[in-house]
């Protein structure tokens, strides 16, 4: 395996890009919360066979419900988020640029959870970030466009929801094996999920090619395959090649989309998506041997 772990960053980052792409490719034919459900109870069954082959440690109740809460922001709020904001209209490149910022909102917050310093890097690389998703949103922003308080807010929430569950994980639910805490988090986001399905969605799925496969590859290659390729490189060493690398996920995204689903964006909007990029590097960049933000895949 070694031969091949310089190539995991980057496989890693393909991944993370296409959780994007698989929610535009599945939100035409169902509802988000339903199409969550969904995607939770098959990852939960995954999971837990997966857990009890390996007679994997279970953790205790207390540090389960921590992984779930965990789970409720990083799967539930985040994935939610982002796929409502694409179920009603907006760009997979946008969606992946706005919650790209997550780095520098988890940083600013661990600063008064986590008593981490806030180095004038994060001030910079938030303000570059921030003028760079305004550049790509504010032109299509307003009555009669591509981009609204709809569909833009809850991509918002989604960046927050993962800045909050990030912190919660590694404050609360550290040292927890990664097939039951994932199990647990999986848990905690389907619970929420559920309930927001029953009570506002008809929970009706157009089944065809493009759900199933947007189904199978979410669940399997996303929620288990590229969290689990995640707790290698960390384990081999390569999380600060792959922190660097998921700068690059908004214009991977970008290009797939316009590959697949023909969206596209302006001279303007693609110079905001490079210093998007850049604010994002500024603030999270490693400065001697500073610690990188946990990122979570889609």
């Amino acid at each position: 395996m070694q031969r091949f772990l310089p190539f995991f960053p980057g496989v890693f980052v393909l991944l993370w890009s296409t959780g994007f792409i698989g929610a535009r490719f599945a939100m035409p034919y169902a509802e988000p919360f339903t199409f969550l459900s969904i995607r939770f109870a098959l990852a939960l069954v995954l999971l837990a066979a997966m857990a009890l082959a390996a007679r994997a440690v279970w953790p205790q109740p207390r540090l389960a419900m921590h992984a779930m809460i965990a789970g409720s922001l990083i799967h539930g709020v985040y994935l939610g988020g982002v796929f409502f904001a694409v179920r009603h209209g907006l760009n997979a490149g946008v969606a992946a640029l706005i919650v790209g910022l997550q780095p520098i909102i988890t940083a600013l917050i661990a600063s008064p959870t986590l008593g981490e310093t806030i180095r004038p890097r994060h001030a910079l690389g938030l303000a570059l970030g921030l003028a760079g998703v305004a550049l790509v949103i504010l032109p299509k922003l307003g009555a009669g466009g591509d981009y609204h308080f709809v569909n833009v807010a809850p991509a918002c929430l989604s960046a927050l929801g993962i800045s909050l569950g990030t912190i919660w994980q590694k404050r609360f639910a550290t040292g927890i094996d990664v097939r039951t805490g994932t199990f647990f988090q999986y848990l905690g986001a389907l619970l929420p999920s559920l309930v927001l399905a029953l009570a506002f969605e008809t929970m009706a799925v157009e089944w065809n090619g493009e759900v199933i496969f947007a189904l199978l590859w979410l669940t399997v290659v996303l929620s288990i395959g590229a969290i689990f390729l995640m707790m290698i490189l960390i384990r081999e060493g390569a999380v600060s090649k792959v922190a660097s690398l998921m700068y690059l996920t908004p214009g991977v995204t970008a290009v797939m989309a316009y590959l697949l689903f023909g969206e596209t964006l302006t001279l303007v909007q693609l110079g905001g998506l490079i210093l998007a990029g850049a604010g994002v590097a500024a603030a999270t960049g490693r400065g001697g041997r500073g610690r990188q933000s946990p990122r979570t895949p889609a």
